[in-house]
């Protein structure tokens, strides 16, 4: 075995210590810590965290003191420079989990410094800044990645299995809905629910599922939403959003999918997250439910509110193996280190000369990539547009798409007067 001096390292950057990183960053790098990454294309490497970035450093802080006794030593950096201080370290990646509307500029910063970059979705809010970022990363040869961890979900991998092995045929229709209690937005995300909405925090998943899934031309898009309980009722802070997509197939058919999302649902509900899906197709029908799928446990004092009755255990679980070690796994986790993993083959998979190569490779593997995120961020730049236009009293409009521009119809002035 290598010492750790003779191993490879692809050295990793944070930006972003929020809930997304406890749950899903933490582990992955606790475990890679501990186990190291292994591929017989690029050999045994150490992935170090090796410094982050937030704004006010506070979480930071608390998880340096407790990394400590696990072997983990980062840089913390904090405030409106602290992107820039992160990049000054020798990164190979840096990974970015901060509310959605600070992503951008985040990810630009890290493709700008050569560094690859993965970030959570959505990606962008808008189709002119993943434009920018996919040139950015052609430019400078680096990979763009979005976290899209739905797509690993056990359920959902079964579902595209069946569509691309074509026993499930031509998509008619879908429905997907992601309840979240009131918590999510009253206390996880209270720092950035003002002027926002659940729809594009997390309708994107299954936008992502429908998109890559089914395939299709995304060509028109219409939503609505309610306020009032997280927001002022006349205002643009949202309580639940419906999603409507329509895309068009090559054979001409179109298929309609209807999204429903909300963080306004009771704390007392049984499930952190309610989560179904159905897709209807020519020869059959697909029914998917998150809850109902697991298990369900009663604990006194504990159940409904300080832990749920039933436990998404695919997503991000904690366990005592059989062996009496304790681990956190799940496809939540198992994103990261597929990316970690595709960085490492890029850099070390190979010869230098055929570095190119590899990254065509794995930037065609588009279950991930930035460049093939075009719809997804076309439907999430629709959607709030949409919102938007109802937040100043005109509800109602329909945003088409082409494949290259978004273009906004309003209905009758009138309606939007009165």
């Amino acid at each position: 075995m290598a010492s750790d001096s003779a191993r490879i390292q692809v050295r990793a950057g944070m930006v972003g210590m929020g809930m997304i990183f406890d749950e899903t960053y933490r582990p992955f790098f606790e475990n890679v810590k501990k186990r190291g990454l292994y591929d017989r294309s690029f050999g045994d490497v150490d992935v170090p965290l090796v410094a982050v970035a937030s704004k006010t450093g506070q979480r930071a802080d608390r998880y340096q003191k407790q990394a400590k006794s696990l072997g983990i030593e980062f840089q913390n950096f904090r405030g409106d420079t602290a992107v820039q201080e992160l990049l000054k370290q020798d990164l190979s990646f840096a990974c970015v989990a901060t509310p959605d509307n600070r992503h951008f500029e985040a990810s630009k910063a890290i493709l700008q410094a050569g560094v690859h970059l993965l970030v959570e979705k959505p990606s962008v809010l808008s189709l002119q800044e993943l434009d920018e970022l996919v040139a950015l990363a052609e430019e400078r040869s680096v990979l763009a990645r979005v976290v899209y961890h739905k797509l690993l979900d056990p359920d959902h991998k079964k579902l595209r299995t069946l569509v691309y092995d074509n026993v499930l045929q031509h998509v008619n229709n879908g429905y997907c809905s992601l309840l979240e209690p009131r918590q999510i937005s009253g206390a996880q995300f209270s720092e950035w629910i003002s002027g926002r909405n659940p729809g594009t925090y997390v309708a994107v998943h299954y936008i992502k599922l429908i998109d890559f899934t089914f395939g299709g031309r995304l060509k028109t898009i219409t939503c609505t939403g309610q306020r009032g309980i997280v927001g002022a009722a006349d205002g643009n802070t949202w309580d639940s959003v419906q999603l409507r997509l329509i895309y068009e197939y090559d054979s001409g058919r179109e298929a309609a999918f209807d999204i429903h999302t909300s963080w306004v649902a009771p704390d007392n509900f049984p499930g952190y997250v309610e989560q179904e899906v159905q897709f209807r197709f020519d020869n059959g029908v697909w029914n998917g439910h998150s809850r109902k799928r697991g298990v369900e446990v009663t604990v006194e004092n504990l159940t409904p509110i300080r832990m749920k009755n039933t436990i998404n255990n695919h997503y991000n679980g904690t366990f005592v193996e059989p062996w009496g070690e304790r681990s956190q796994r799940g496809y939540g986790v198992e994103v990261i280190d597929r990316f970690a993993r595709e960085v490492a083959f890029v850099e070390h998979g190979g010869s230098a000369a055929a570095r190119e190569e590899r990254l065509k490779f794995v930037r065609s593997l588009h279950y991930a990539d930035l460049a093939a995120d075009r719809q997804v961020v076309a439907a999430v730049q629709a959607m709030e547009m949409i919102l938007e236009q109802q937040a100043v009293g005109c509800p109602d409009c329909v945003v088409r798409y082409d494949g290259q521009q978004l273009q906004l119809l309003k209905p009758t002035q009138k309606i939007c007067e009165s």
